[in-house]
């Protein structure tokens, strides 16, 4: 199956009540060895520096932190963006990163041409997983983009997908969290 790095996937409707459950995952890496993805519109209570006791700049504290899937919580990852990051790793200008000592880099260097976004936790799939469950239609793609990565309101991300992906996925996109309410 063709790489899916650099994409979204997206909860289609048929993970209700799994962790899953409106999920929009920027996939990082999709290789022969498996695949690793980052939840991109769920926004945890914390800030980052509730999570990190390392000394950040008050900035970098101040961020919110993102749950990045169920996998290793305590694990750190961050996505950074800039206008031009020549060695990026995962989309054109979009690097990801997983040490302390370069998030400080990062940090220290920050200006407001960049964006940064922190998770904890992340989305793993073993050998051939993420590729099975294509092919079984648990999740549908989206092209990936710095804007919907960021997207001031991550948590409304999901629904704003499906709705630009037209009157197919409107009705998905406007059903209630709970469809006993409905």
């Amino acid at each position: 199956m063709k790489s899916l790095k650099g994409q979204f996937i997206l909860d289609n409707g048929r993970l209700q009540g799994s962790f899953f459950h409106r999920t929009v995952i920027l996939i990082c890496q999709h290789d022969a060895d498996g695949a690793f993805g980052l939840f991109v519109n769920r926004c945890t209570q914390n800030k980052v520096g509730d999570a990190l006791v390392a000394k950040l700049p008050d900035a970098l504290k101040a961020e919110s932190l993102f749950l990045g899937g169920p996998v290793q919580p305590q694990a750190l990852s961050f996505l950074h963006h800039e206008a031009y990051l020549p060695d990026a790793n995962v989309m054109p200008n979009l690097d990801l990163g997983h040490s302390l000592d370069e998030l400080m880099e990062i940090a220290d260097s920050f200006s407001s041409t960049q964006r940064l976004k922190v998770f904890a936790g992340y989305a793993g799939w073993s050998p051939g997983q993420l590729d099975d469950e294509m092919k079984r239609n648990t999740w549908m793609t989206h092209p990936a983009s710095t804007e919907l990565i960021f997207h001031p309101e991550p948590g409304s991300l999901w629904r704003a997908i499906l709705r630009d992906k037209g009157s197919k996925y409107k009705l998905l996109a406007e059903a209630p969290e709970d469809p006993s309410l409905n």
